[in-house]
């Protein structure tokens, strides 16, 4: 325990020190002027201050009161020592936050007792302190592991989901890594580009409730077939609202409006512009440049070129042009990504630290 000594009298300063040897692992740093010492405690928290009232340069109110400013001081036991036995003194000290006195002259057995007392109230904090970071730590740790098997568990749910659509798990971390990349141009917090990046697999669940006859018909829909696949949106978003997670309300979202057009042409709802949810938006860029440069049984990939002038017409019309120059920024790390993940490593590997890209 540091115990940090000042008066402007070395004999004081001396006497206290010696007092101070008696207390088991107690050291004393002592000072004879306020502000080396105030310089000292910017850089070293104390685990205790005794501090005397009358000094030439700063009195110990003065002190006292520049110390509780110091980051990481706010709490530190505070003994003032003085002569002056006077309230108004001791209201004035305890106001700028000392927490107790001794009248000079001092009283060994008094002394030693008062310390005690306030090293206790410190190693009482400082248990609290470290209490407090271990379980803040065990909390995140514990988080993180819940975080992890939900993203998993929300990852072969969207994997099962485009199984009966001739979509692939590669197309699913593609296009939530182009979100996520989207999202890091356009500004988003790293907080939202995680939480675009997990939710943003879970687009298409609600294919899950359309018949495979139209799910996986090779030739163009009618009208009333269309009109059924459609409805893959509000089942997407009957699935997932409602929930306590984050992740499964942005999924919500993302899943009821990625077939939204910026000019309010597309569906469900027929939003237009900024009406439309940011989330969606990005993911309705994402998902139809992996579409539309990814090999299926019914089409040839584009070429990227094709692909990139594909968004650039749609700019204000089928997309945000916000979200189309965002994807132009990050066009190189959205190639890289596009490279890594091939259709032929659509398996368990594709799972893990694609995550937190």
């Amino acid at each position: 325990m540091n115990v940090l000594v000042l008066d402007d009298a070395q004999i004081n300063v001396t006497l206290l020190c010696l007092l101070l040897k008696k207390i088991d692992n107690c050291n004393s740093v002592s000072f004879i002027e306020p502000e080396p010492a105030l310089l000292w405690c910017a850089g070293n928290v104390p685990d205790l201050v005794m501090v005397d009232y009358m000094m030439p340069t700063m009195d110990g109110v003065e002190f006292i009161r520049r110390f509780r400013e110091l980051p990481g001081c706010h709490d530190i036991p505070v003994l003032m020592i003085t002569a002056n036995n006077e309230l108004a003194l001791r209201y004035q000290a305890l106001d700028v936050g000392a927490n107790d006195f001794l009248i000079k002259p001092i009283d060994k057995i008094e002394f030693l007792a008062r310390t005690k007392n306030m090293l206790a109230l410190r190693k009482s904090q400082r248990f609290l302190e470290d209490r407090a970071i271990w379980l803040d730590v065990e909390v995140k740790k514990a988080t993180s592991e819940i975080r992890a098997r939900e993203r998993e568990t929300i990852f072969r749910l969207s994997k099962a989901a485009d199984s009966r659509d001739p979509e692939t798990g590669a197309h699913i971390l593609r296009m939530a890594n182009y979100s996520r990349i989207i999202a890091e141009h356009l500004g988003l917090s790293e907080a939202d580009q995680q939480l675009l990046l997990e939710a943003a697999p879970m687009h298409d669940i609600g294919k899950v409730g359309i018949p495979d006859s139209i799910l996986l018909k090779p030739g163009k829909l009618t009208v009333d077939e269309f009109t059924i696949m459609k409805r893959h949106a509000s089942l997407g978003y009957e699935i997932l609202a409602g929930s306590s997670s984050e992740m499964l309300n942005a999924g919500a979202v993302i899943a009821l409006a990625h077939h939204e057009k910026y000019d309010g042409s597309g569906y469900p709802g027929g939003l237009k512009g900024d009406d439309i949810p940011l989330f969606a938006r990005i993911v309705a860029v994402a998902d139809v440049f992996d579409a539309l440069t990814s090999e299926r049984p019914y089409k040839a990939a584009w070429e990227i070129d094709k692909a990139l002038a594909f968004l650039e017409e749609g700019a204000g019309h089928h997309f945000d042009p916000k979200c189309i120059a965002a994807f132009n920024a990050g066009l190189e790390q959205i190639l890289e990504i596009k490279n890594r993940y091939r259709e032929e490593n659509d398996d368990k590997k594709t799972f893990g630290a694609e995550w937190n890209l």
